[in-house]
């Protein structure tokens, strides 16, 4: 699933593509593929519409149009935004497309088809719950802090939960803790204060690091002009099950913690 630093990848390579750019329409092949609109409102709502700017906010891309209208992206675990040429050649898996008035064309495709275009128009959309962004100003060590306190949730589970750090996912976990030397089922309130600062300096550090890298690509991610990400080559456990810690050189562990698979080091991070 594409996390932060992937649609931040996205973000960033697609911006100077479509910035100032006229959408001249908009081809929709899975209708589950948009949410909150019709089909035809949506259409008729962007068509002719300049693309003002791209922004991401946690794991969601949001283009935001000239007339001060809004919509989002959501990759969920298999979809990307492909940039490519009117041509007449759709990219398979393609479940929605965009044209641009420089004939670019952005295809969204999304094997698995759990990916969501989503109008901002709504006060319901989840983008307005999201908790703060790790590496935003406000996500101070005292942040950190205050969001894992009371929680006896693991805390890798707390640093996935959307409300409370918006764009951590599965894989940025792992690397996270592992850095940080937290074994992932701890409970998240059972940090102490030198552990908190430890996991908040991880946490940018590993985000930081994929985006300087394109993102990863473990599965289906791809940049905007059929790239891969790189971000993987610097996994230091998540999915290296069985490979020597980077550390130590004990044998990676995959253990689940609420229904995810986790990877980490049985010594550095007991």
């Amino acid at each position: 699933m594409p996390e932060l630093p992937e649609v931040e990848t996205i973000c960033r390579e697609l911006a100077p593509l479509v910035a100032g750019r006229r959408i001249t329409g908009f081809e929709l092949f899975w209708e589950r593929t948009l949410r909150g609109i019709e089909p035809r409102d949506f259409q008729q709502r962007i068509t002719g519409r300049s693309v003002r700017c791209l922004n991401r906010r946690g794991k969601y891309l949001v283009f935001n149009l000239d007339d001060g209208y809004s919509f989002s992206v959501h990759f969920k675990m298999t979809g990307s935004l492909v940039a490519g040429s009117s041509d007449g050649h759709v990219p398979p898996y393609t479940r929605a497309l965009f044209r641009l008035d420089n004939s670019t064309v952005l295809y969204f495709t999304d094997p698995r088809k759990f990916g969501r275009i989503d109008s901002l128009s709504s006060g319901l959309h989840p983008i307005t719950k999201l908790g703060p962004e790790p590496l935003g100003d406000g996500f101070t060590v005292d942040c950190l802090v205050g969001l894992l306190a009371g929680r006896r949730a693991p805390v890798k589970s707390a640093l996935m939960e959307q409300k409370l750090i918006a764009g951590i996912g599965n894989m940025y976990a792992d690397e996270a803790l592992y850095l940080a030397r937290i074994h992932p089922l701890r409970p998240a309130e059972s940090l102490n204060p030198a552990e908190t600062a430890a996991l908040h300096s991880a946490i940018r550090e590993v985000l930081l690091a994929a985006i300087e890298r394109k993102g990863a690509t473990v599965s289906n991610y791809t940049r905007p002009g059929g790239e891969a990400g790189r971000a993987q080559e610097g996994f230091k456990v998540a999915h290296r099950r069985g490979a020597g810690c980077p550390c130590c050189g004990m044998p990676l562990e995959r253990i689940t913690v609420r229904q995810r698979g986790t990877y980490l080091c049985p010594r550095c991070q007991k």
